[in-house]
C-alpha cells in the first residue's frame, strides 16, 4: 500500500510534524507488523526524525544546517537554491519505520518531520506500509 500526502510550506525553510499522518496510513493499512518508508520525491526538500517534545531542537537544526550551508556562497548552480540542494542530500528523503502491533516504534520522543528547504511550495510525501 502506498499512500501519497500532499504539503503546502509557508516558508524557505521550514520543519513540518507529519508523525501523525503517517501513523494514520500505517493504522488505515492494518498492518500489524511490517515496515513503513516514509519518502520525499523532491531534490530541495527532505524527511528526518528527531525530538519532537521540544521545537527549539528543530531550530537549532534548520540554524546550524543554514550555517554549514549558507543560502548566499559561491555555488555554480543557477537556479539559487543550491543550498536547498546540499541540504536536502545532507538530510536525505527518506526514513524506514518499524511497525509492531499497527504502530511504528518511534521512541518517546521521535517525531517525523518533512524538511522544507526551498519554499514555499506544495510537496508530496509518499507513505509504503509492508507486511512481514
Amino acid at each position: 500500500m502506498v499512500k501519497k500526502l500532499t504539503l503546502r510550506s509557508s516558508s524557505r525553510t521550514q520543519f513540518i510534524d507529519i508523525t501523525s499522518e503517517v501513523i494514520r496510513v500505517i493504522e488505515e493499512s492494518k498492518v500489524k507488523s511490517g515496515i513503513c518508508v516514509v519518502f520525499v520525491p523532491h531534490t530541495t526538500a527532505g524527511v528526518t526524525m528527531n525530538e519532537n517534545a521540544d521545537p527549539s531542537v528543530r531550530h537549532d537544526i534548520m540554524t546550524t544546517l543554514g550555517k554549514l550551508v549558507p543560502a548566499a556562497a559561491n555555488y555554480t548552480h543557477l537556479e539559487g537554491n543550491a543550498d536547498s540542494h546540499i541540504k536536502a542530500s545532507l538530510v536525505g528523503s527518506s526514513v524506514t519505520l518499524i511497525i509492531e502491533n499497527g504502530r511504528p516504534l518511534l521512541g518517546t520522543w521521535q517525531g517525523i518531520y518533512f524538511c522544507e528547504f526551498d519554499g514555499p511550495r506544495t510537496r508530496s510525501v509518499y507513505v509504503k506500509v509492508m507486511e512481514d
